[in-house]
């Protein structure tokens, strides 16, 4: 019997599309999970549920209604699949976790494509933190520049303008004598 290919033909785009912004830090709801570890959404849950000590708040917690209300409404679906219950959403050590709980290779290896594309979002972040530094540090360089600038000019106007209307200037030295005074 053949060896059944584990390869990913999943994209890289296919899991970013996955990835929400909820209550400040990056999720993956679910629903998605278990799409792409091809388990049922119910059978991931039962999973977690079972290894419940395995995930506190910070690892994974259920969508409220308004969260959930406003993530359909950000995705243009009007329902949710028949969704009975608010999903969980996972954060990057929670889906970290999930590999501890889901032993299939198909999984171990999904999960090992998903850290990689957080490791990768994370260095983004970090490389465009870096730009928009430098950024500023030449926006203050060119703003001293430019204040700088101004001064020459200043000056430039300033001389000019004693060069086109000099002061009259107050004679020095040997002066003859008036005829009055002789």
């Amino acid at each position: 019997m053949k060896k059944k290919d584990t390869t990913l033909e999943l994209s890289d785009d296919f899991i970013l599309q996955k990835i929400y912004y909820i209550r400040n830090q990056k999720v993956m709801l679910d629903k998605d999970l278990a799409e792409l570890y091809h388990v049922s959404t119910g059978n991931l849950n039962k999973a977690v549920s079972r290894n419940l000590k395995r995930f506190p708040d910070d690892f994974m917690f259920q969508l409220n209604a308004a969260e959930f209300k406003n993530l359909m409404f950000q995705n243009g679906i009007s329902s949710w699949g028949g969704t009975r219950k608010l999903p969980y959403a996972f954060t990057e050590n929670g889906m970290a976790m999930l590999s501890g709980v889901l032993n299939s290779d198909w999984a171990i290896e999904v999960n090992i494509r998903i850290m990689r594309i957080f490791t990768h979002l994370r260095q983004a972040l970090i490389d465009n933190i870096e730009l928009r530094l430098a950024f500023e540090n030449i926006k203050k360089k060119t703003e001293n520049n430019t204040k700088n600038i101004e001064l020459v000019f200043q000056y430039l106007d300033e001389l000019l303008e004693k060069t086109e209307n000099p002061k009259p200037r107050k004679e020095i030295g040997y002066k003859l004598p008036s005829k009055k005074q002789l």
